[in-house]
């Protein structure tokens, strides 16, 4: 393993339902970041997942965004994605899950953009 790969992910709230989610996004670490996010979306009506700190991505990354989308929806927060790894979106393309991430989850029903 590289150094890229050891290196720790970490989520940062940045407020006001701004959440960052940092290094790399594996099989090695989304569990450790599906646990730290449990509380993402509490009293939360609106919350946005920066992704643009990500470093590496795999399928286990896209399983944790539509597991938030999921605890997002169940909470009646909204949940949008920006910055997303064109890697991450490759994987969602073949999925065929692509445009459940870049349109995310409206509690109200309507597409919130993923810019």
């Amino acid at each position: 393993m590289t150094g890229a790969h050891l290196m720790a992910s970490s989520l940062a709230s940045l407020g006001a339902g701004q959440i960052a989610v940092r290094g790399p996004v594996t099989f090695a670490t989304a569990g450790g970041l599906l646990e730290s996010g449990k509380s993402l979306f509490a009293g939360q009506k609106a919350v946005t997942v920066d992704l643009r700190e990500v470093t590496s991505v795999d399928s286990a990354c896209l399983a944790l965004l539509l597991e938030w989308l999921c605890q997002g929806r169940a909470q009646q927060c909204a949940v949008t994605f920006q910055g997303m790894p064109a890697k991450l979106l490759a994987i969602a393309r073949l999925s065929g899950v692509e445009a459940i991430l870049t349109d995310s989850y409206s509690p109200a029903g309507s597409a919130v953009s993923g810019a």
